[in-house]
């Protein structure tokens, strides 16, 4: 006797609307790394080259992998783990290694955002003074290189509490309520201040020299496989994909949702704002090189951590309205990373619901509060930036990419569901998808990924990260590694509280039909 696909879908929370859901997808994506990252990889990467990478990264890897995400969840409605458990057993600890992802992303990503707050008000009366590098690594984190301490820096502590209690008691009021009434409010803002800013910068002095270094075209650059790999890792980085997120997100989503073209929107909003992102960063920092009278590549810092916290406070003291610009640059930051944290606990938030029984609030106050717990103790020290550069490091270049291999074998080799993935994402679109999205699904990407992983985890092995410490790098980046695979095999043992097997995926009209004419599997049973 046929089981009933729907029961499982009885009471699961869901979006407004598409627009609810679209909005909290870019919010997902648009986050820090396409502020203070991307600018800086494209122009230490063959500048206006660097566009054809990326282009081709996002093409072949970026939406593919974002539409292989929505189609997991959409189709399976559930968390990471509710998803890969429902392909089989074996699968569920991938399912936690994503939850596992999310949940360490979470507690260094609040502290960035802390610093990006306590300098929109710094940007009022320019409290770095003249010397913003030994404000920011002296006065500001106190920062006791790359040692593990326990010495908490009260001015990061206090407004670090205070946003996780703001994003756990959104967290809280749920899909709807909570997260995405937030991105109504939140991503327009960001756009508009964002915006303005750009605006701004391009009516500097020294802007126009400031593009040229951008946008200017360094060919023999494209033959270095280092570009290339900086740009699919670039893709990965922003696009909030492969870690549980945009699979969670669509698993919100009513069933016919026009996945497609919701994917190309979010994917190339993403990949807009960065461009948007490159050109008033670059512009800001030509008026840089034409105050100091140097070249723009002679400039230093123009990449993370220092192009946020150190180069543009230089440049804030040096322009006219400084305080003004200041606030614009600090609170777009603040507004992204807000945005991309919400989707990021949201993960963690809907495992524990379906796998615990919880409730949305249980979930908010236990789980979230051992994030909050370990966020605090490690992040909020000072030994903060030591540590946040190489968790990071570790987590996107091993743990995300790993993630993504994985799923790309286990839905193309392992139980070979494309066809079906495929067939679903046409049945509920508008817009469809063609055999090219298996092709570069099942083959391409996971060699691309392997071979960027491989080149990763050799260059991380042959000298330490960052120049730091091997005690240090060994200790912070491999074990919070084994950490999260520790946590998705511990995890997939403890027994399911709420019933997650007996879930059958809905029929999709013609699938059988096409399967059988292909020689292949009839039913979504029979490909298990």
């Amino acid at each position: 006797m046929a089981k009933q696909a729907a029961a499982p879908h009885v009471g699961r929370e869901q979006w407004s609307g598409q627009l609810g859901f679209l909005l909290a997808a870019i919010g997902s994506a648009v986050g820090l790394g396409n502020i203070w990252r991307f600018p800086g990889v494209a122009y230490d990467n063959g500048g206006g080259a660097f566009l054809i990478p990326y282009l081709v990264a996002l093409l072949t890897a970026g939406v593919p992998i974002l539409l292989l995400d929505y189609s997991f969840g959409h189709r399976y409605r559930g968390s990471a783990p509710t998803v890969f458990r429902r392909l089989g057993k074996k699968f569920e600890p991938l399912g936690w290694f994503q939850v596992a992802i999310s949940f360490v992303i979470a507690t260094y990503y609040t502290v960035i955002i802390v610093w990006a707050i306590r300098y929109t008000f710094f940007s009022l009366n320019l409290a770095w003074g003249d010397d913003p590098a030994a404000f920011f690594i002296g006065d500001f984190l106190q920062d006791a290189g790359a040692t593990v301490t326990a010495d908490v820096v009260g001015g990061i502590f206090w407004p670090m509490l205070a946003l996780w209690v703001v994003t756990l008691a959104i967290l809280a009021l749920g899909v709807a309520k909570g997260i995405e009434r937030a991105n109504k409010i939140f991503i327009p803002l960001l756009a508009v201040l964002f915006l303005v800013l750009v605006v701004r910068a391009l009516f500097l002095d020294g802007a126009m020299d400031g593009l040229n270094a951008f946008f200017t075209p360094n060919w023999e650059a494209l033959a270095d496989p280092g570009v290339w790999i900086a740009a699919y890792s670039q893709i990965f980085f922003s696009l909030s994909i492969a870690f549980g997120i945009m699979l969670t997100y669509s698993s919100y989503l009513r069933r016919r949702s026009n996945l497609v073209p919701v994917s190309y929107v979010a994917a190339f909003a993403n990949s807009s704002f960065e461009l948007l992102a490159g050109i008033g960063v670059f512009s800001t920092l030509g008026y840089m090189a034409f105050q100091q009278g140097i070249a723009v590549s002679e400039l230093e810092g123009i990449t993370g951590v220092v192009l946020s916290f150190i180069t543009f406070p230089q440049i804030i003291t040096m322009m006219p309205g400084g305080p003004i610009f200041g606030v614009l640059f600090f609170g777009s930051l603040t507004l992204a990373g807000f945005t991309s944290l919400l989707s990021i606990m949201q993960v963690v938030s809907a495992a524990f619901q379906e796998k615990f029984g919880l409730s949305r609030v249980q979930v908010s106050v236990l789980i979230g509060g051992l994030c909050m717990i370990i966020s605090l103790a490690l992040f909020s020290t000072t030994s903060s930036l030591a540590m946040l550069d190489t968790v990071d490091k570790y987590t996107n270049e091993v743990g995300v990419v790993t993630s993504a291999i994985l799923m790309c074998l286990i839905a193309g080799v392992g139980l070979r569901k494309l066809p079906e993935l495929q067939a679903h994402l046409n049945a509920v679109s508008t817009a469809r998808v063609g055999a090219w999205w298996r092709i570069l699904v099942g083959v391409v990407v996971p060699i691309a990924l392997a071979y960027m992983l491989v080149t990763s985890v050799a260059e991380l092995f042959s000298e330490p990260y960052g120049g730091y410490p091997w005690t240090f790098v060994n200790l912070v980046g491999w074990g919070v590694v084994g950490a999260m695979v520790l946590a998705a095999v511990v995890y997939s043992l403890i027994r399911w509280r709420r019933p997650v097997d007996d879930f059958v995926p809905d029929p999709i009209p013609g699938f059988a039909r096409d399967s059988a004419r292909l020689g292949g599997p009839t039913t979504p049973e029979a490909q298990r």
